[in-house]
């Protein structure tokens, strides 16, 4: 009998581990435009939206939101769910709710959707990218799409929190790439951000040896034939490259000891020996393909590649790190092998030998950089007393 290795994955991936009751909603998503964008580059966008969604209320004086960015493959649904019948709510919902470390009687929280976000085709998705229609040809901008850093979808949401009528930040926060986006809050705006929760982050700069991961993420895109130099629209995608790409994020994202413990030797097929066949799998390569396969039907390739650029070019400068006035919280996690502790440790001594506040809560556990998202609560109370102070 066919052990269905897929469905357990997914589960455990898109299900916060101890989350059994989800923040009160349903949470509504809507749109934030702008008629034009000029990147931190220089280049000119037009017509840009993103989605968003928040929870909680905002206050008289403006002073009480809390920004959630998200991670690499991730969207702003950070809590609850958009109807009671969703399979599972946002991704940070363990943490973010009535009572919850991020409190939402207390707190107006708010997140939204990247620019160049891959989940394109996911329908509570809202970005403006690659496979968007370009006004000046009417056809997707594709590869001609001015190249974005994260520090462009923090500046678009910072016109988004304004026009909120948001007046400063009590935290921005975030996971992975969200805690890039979140580290940009305070450097960009060091007025306006009061503390940062940086969430199995890299610290002030993305490290060389990402860099290169990131450029392994997306090579299967580049040599599926079907890519076709980024010119897909309109016919057949190149599925394959990106199913690969994101069977490859989630293998690197985990750990060794999470692998041993989820899947241990086991064969996908009970009745078929890897052994006797190149085409009979293990377990843990059948579960990662399928997994692979599901996510990429709502994965943009072209976005996928642009989304790994944006985080290659995260690189605050001394000047910018200097004039971060936030107190910042490092949450990395114990057995990550993407954004190891010691970076955190790192970052936290070279901010408290400027004269900022720093801390650092380590995640236990072997999940590896995933931990950060699936089980973020294990420090759920260092956010809350972080948050108090």
């Amino acid at each position: 009998m066919k052990t269905d290795w897929g469905t357990a994955l997914l589960a455990a991936m898109f299900i916060a581990s101890g989350s059994v009751w989800a923040y009160d909603g349903p949470v509504e998503k809507k749109v934030f435009a702008l008629p034009t964008y000029t990147t931190a580059a220089g280049k000119t966008i037009r017509n840009v939206r993103v989605g968003y969604e928040t929870y909680g209320t905002l206050n008289a004086a403006g002073d009480n939101a809390i920004f959630i960015a998200h991670f690499f493959t991730g969207t702003s649904h950070a809590a609850g769910k958009y109807q009671a019948a969703d399979a599972a709510p946002g991704y940070w919902d363990p943490i973010i709710g009535s009572g919850k470390p991020i409190d939402t009687d207390r707190y107006f929280v708010i997140s939204a959707d990247t620019l160049t976000n891959l989940n394109t085709k996911d329908p509570n998705v809202t970005t403006t990218g690659p496979a968007s229609i370009n006004p000046d040809t009417g056809k997707p901008y594709g590869m001609s799409f001015p190249v974005v850093a994260l520090r462009d979808s923090v500046r678009v949401h910072k016109a988004l929190v304004d026009s909120l009528g948001v007046k400063k930040l009590q935290a921005a926060a975030g996971a992975s790439g969200g805690s890039i986006q979140a580290m940009e809050w305070a450097a960009l705006y060091p007025g306006f951000v009061e503390r940062v929760i940086h969430v199995i982050g890299p610290g002030f700069d993305i490290h060389p040896y990402i860099v290169e991961l990131l450029d392994v993420w997306v090579t299967p895109i580049r040599i599926d034939p079907k890519w076709n130099g980024g010119d897909y629209y309109g016919r057949d995608e190149p599925v394959d490259g990106v199913a690969n790409g994101l069977k490859i994020v989630t293998i690197t994202t985990r750990h060794f000891g999470w692998a041993e413990k989820t899947f241990a030797y086991r064969w996908a097929d009970a009745a078929r020996n890897p052994a006797d066949a190149t085409g009979n799998l293990f377990a843990i390569e059948d579960t990662l393909a399928k997994a692979g396969v599901v996510r990429a039907k709502t994965t943009d390739a072209n976005s996928m590649l642009y989304t790994a650029k944006a985080n290659q070019l995260y690189r605050l400068t001394d000047d910018e790190v200097k004039a971060i006035k936030a107190k910042i919280l490092f949450v990395p996690a114990q057995s990550d092998l993407i954004f190891p502790p010691e970076l955190s440790q790192r970052a936290a001594d070279r901010y408290r030998a400027q004269g900022g506040i720093a801390e650092v809560a380590v995640i236990d556990g072997d999940g590896g950089h995933l931990d950060g998202v699936l089980n973020v609560a294990k420090q759920g109370e260092a956010i809350r007393a972080f948050l108090a102070r």
